[in-house]
């Protein structure tokens, strides 16, 4: 007995000492003044389950297609250039983050975007 607790006991200590962590570095420092200078947009439609998103802009409404995997959540507050077409990087200010989207059309009005995503999201 004796001798299967000295085997046990620096057995127990290796392998309950022994884990894999994944330790994500610092976040990137985002200069806000940038960004805060550019066209403001608030998610207006969102779903997990469609790569595209609708963003409500000043000049109307602009469907967007993730192009790194994210979507924004819904009343998520973005910045950057909506009113053109192709794959920009987006300031999501809500969520202090970086993303790439594709904007596909832009301009809408509210029904028009919403059918667009639809339409997009089952095809």
């Amino acid at each position: 007995m004796k001798k299967t607790l000295l085997f046990l006991i620096p057995i127990l200590v290796f392998f309950t000492s022994c884990r894999k962590d994944f330790v994500e570095g610092p976040a990137p420092i985002i200069d806000e003044s940038q960004w805060l200078n550019q066209e403001r947009a608030l998610v207006v439609a969102s779903d997990i389950s469609c790569q595209y998103y609708v963003v409500e802009t000043y000049n109307g409404y602009a469907v967007l297609k993730t192009w790194d995997g994210y979507i924004p959540f819904e009343g998520s507050v973005m910045y950057g250039d909506f009113s053109s077409w192709g794959v920009k990087t987006f300031y999501n200010r809500s969520e202090r983050q970086l993303v790439r989207s594709d904007v596909r059309e832009y301009w809408l009005g509210y029904y028009d975007a919403l059918d667009e995503m639809e339409y997009q999201c089952n095809f």
